[in-house]
Formats: structure tokens, C-alpha cells, sequence
């Protein structure tokens, strides 16, 4: 029997297997991740080696810096994922891996890295989407929430509202029609001088500061559930550049706020439009924005008024790491979805739905 055929049939053993070790790995972007996650739940390691430091001296990820540390760190966090978990190599079932979206460098050190493992174990390699596992990441937060829910997804490159319905069943509302809110996020910190990553600062500094700005979303997307976050960016860029070339003080913190204030507005108006139309009882939010603690709060408030279930992240699980994908994975697996081959390559792109 040749090695596709042979995954094939373990692959669907594991349907009715008890209890299902998935190990993941995760290096779509900056952080090298593997975790080991028990039933799709039960997060028994969840190791993350960061880049931040790195990148944060040239102001942002630099793909080719990314891969190098990528390659110097994944044997490492192996190891000490299966140290932290606690088991044997010959425990894990099936090896899951972030085949897209992100840095096609970086994506190709964790599929190579997880073809080589599942091959080795020989067991089956499961490929998943890195925006579904930013999904899964709260079924490993929050135990007992299943589908159906209304998602709103906020990440460094993908901004969109998914009403899903099941695990593996999901409808695109609405999406960004240029930059992802983090990037906008990101764009807005480098102009007012924030080290990378720019989400926390701006969220920080804005603490301290007022609306004082009237910052404006695009008006022609408003009978719609897609977004426009170019406008407010380049509004911003041009008040501080206008402020400098004036020699005026540059209130940062009065920027952040507004510009904050602003986008998770718009964010939080169309997904609890959404909310209310689909008559959905839960709502979920995911990726990295999702850590936002304005966001937070206003989605919070909305949906105990509306009677919703909110849900978001534990902060660990908000960026990239692996434990969403092992999750992502066991679920798409329970569907018979996702089982890959050992010609897997890496995507820069995946379909959101």
C-alpha cells in the first residue's frame, strides 16, 4: 500500500479514535510555533519562540530575517513541546500545519519542517488555513462554545464578518476592500513613532488621550458588511505630517484615541448589524486585533444589550500560535477535511470561506 493510501485509511480511523493528539506547527509570520492539543480542546503544550525583537528594529517583519530564525528555532520548539506535554513522540496521531495565508519563506520552513515529522511518525499531515485557525483559537479559550456563531475577523491581513456555521461551514459576509485593519493599525503607530508591533502601542497610548479628532470611515460601504480602512489611515498620516511641516505639537495620544475610537466603531456597527440580521446568539471575534481591549469593551457592551454571547481569545491564544491550528486541525479532520500529501507547498493566500 503506498504512503497516500496508508494515511488515507489512519486518517479515517481517527474519526472513532477517543482521544486524538494533534501536533501543529505554526511559522506563517514571526513566531515559531508548535503545540500539542488533545480532542481539538486540550491544550497540552503550546510553545511560541518570538521574533518581535528581532523585526522591531527595522519597524516591521522582514521576510527573509523571518525564515533564517524561523530555520534556527523550529528543532528547538519541537523538543520543548513535547517536554512541556509530556509524552513521546509515538503518541502524536497526525501532524497539523499552517500551509496559508503569510510569508511564503516562513510558511515553507513549518510545511517542510511538519511533512518531514508526519513522514518520520508516519502519520497523516493535516494542512490548514492560518485565518480558520485564528477561528479555533476560541474553542481552545472557551471549552463549550460550538458553531453556529456570527465571527468577526481582525488580523494583521485579513478584516471580514463569517457567519459560521458549523466547524468547517462558513459564509463570507463582508471583507476589507484594501488594507486589513491591523495593517491600518500598524501603518497608523509608524507614523506617530510606535515600535512594532504597533496594535498594543496604539492601544495603550490611547488610554490617555480624547476623541478629539473626527476621523472618517468610507460612507460608500455603509449599506454593505465590507470595510475601507485606507481612508482613515491616510487621514491620519496627513494630520501628523501637516502638524510637523507646521511645526505644531504632535498629540499622539489625542491621535490614537481618535483613530481607535473610529475604526473599532465601524467594526463593531456591521458585525452587530450582521449579528441581528442572521439572528445569531453567539459572537465571535478572532485574530490578532481581537486582543484590542476597545474592541473588547464595545463588543461586550453591544451584545449584552442584544442578548449575544460575546466571546474572545484569552490574550495567549489571540496572535499566531500553533494551539489554533492543532484545533482547527482535529475538527477539520472529524469533517475527513484536510488530509495532505507530502507534495504540500505553502500558499501566501488562502480563501477565507
Amino acid at each position: 500500500m503506498n504512503y497516500y493510501l496508508r494515511m488515507k485509511e489512519k486518517f479515517e480511523n481517527l474519526k472513532n479514535k477517543e482521544d486524538v493528539i494533534i501536533l501543529a506547527v505554526e511559522s506563517s509570520c514571526d513566531e515559531t510555533s508548535i503545540a500539542i492539543v488533545k480532542n481539538g480542546r486540550d491544550v497540552l503544550a503550546n510553545i511560541i519562540s518570538s521574533q518581535i525583537e528581532i523585526h522591531r528594529r527595522f519597524g516591521g517583519v522582514v521576510p527573509e530575517v523571518a525564515s533564517r530564525n524561523h530555520i534556527l528555532a523550529i528543532s528547538n520548539v519541537f523538543e520543548d513541546a513535547l517536554k512541556e506535554a509530556g509524552i513521546d513522540k509515538k503518541d502524536i496521531d497526525a501532524v497539523a500545519v499552517t500551509y496559508g495565508a503569510g510569508l511564503m519563506g516562513a510558511l515553507l520552513v513549518g510545511v517542510n519542517f511538519a511533512k518531514g515529522l508526519a513522514y518520520s511518525l508516519d502519520v497523516p499531515l493535516i494542512k490548514v488555513s492560518h485565518v480558520h485557525g485564528h477561528i479555533a483559537a476560541n474553542y481552545i479559550s472557551h471549552k463549550s462554545l460550538k458553531p453556529p456563531f456570527m465571527c468577526l475577523m481582525v488580523s494583521g491581513g485579513h478584516t471580514a464578518i463569517l457567519n459560521v456555521e458549523d466547524y468547517n461551514k462558513m459564509t463570507m459576509l463582508g471583507s476589507t476592500v484594501d488594507d486589513a485593519v491591523g495593517e491600518a493599525f500598524d501603518k497608523v503607530a509608524r507614523v506617530l513613532g510606535l515600535p512594532y508591533p504597533g496594535g498594543p502601542e496604539i492601544d495603550k497610548l490611547a488610554e490617555s488621550g480624547t476623541k478629539k479628532y473626527n476621523f472618517s470611515v468610507s460612507k460608500s460601504l455603509n449599506k454593505t458588511f465590507n470595510f475601507s480602512f485606507s481612508g482613515i489611515k491616510t487621514e491620519v498620516v496627513n494630520l501628523v505630517h501637516n502638524k510637523k511641516q507646521k511645526g505644531e505639537e504632535i498629540d499622539s495620544a489625542d491621535i490614537a484615541r481618535s483613530f481607535e475610537e473610529s475604526v473599532t466603531d465601524e467594526l463593531c456597527s456591521k458585525v452587530m448589524r450582521a449579528a441581528r440580521q442572521f439572528d445569531a446568539k453567539q459572537l465571535v471575534v478572532a485574530g490578532g486585533v481581537g486582543a484590542n481591549s476597545m474592541l473588547k469593551s464595545k463588543l461586550s457592551q453591544m451584545c449584552d444589550k442584544c442578548a449575544i454571547q460575546f466571546y474572545a481569545p484569552v490574550l495567549r491564544y489571540c496572535t499566531d500560535n500553533a494551539g489554533m491550528i492543532a484545533s482547527m486541525g482535529y475538527f477539520m479532520m472529524k469533517d475527513g477535511l484536510g488530509l495532505a500529501q507530502l507534495d504540500l507547498t505553502a500558499k501566501p493566500n488562502v480563501e477565507l470561506k
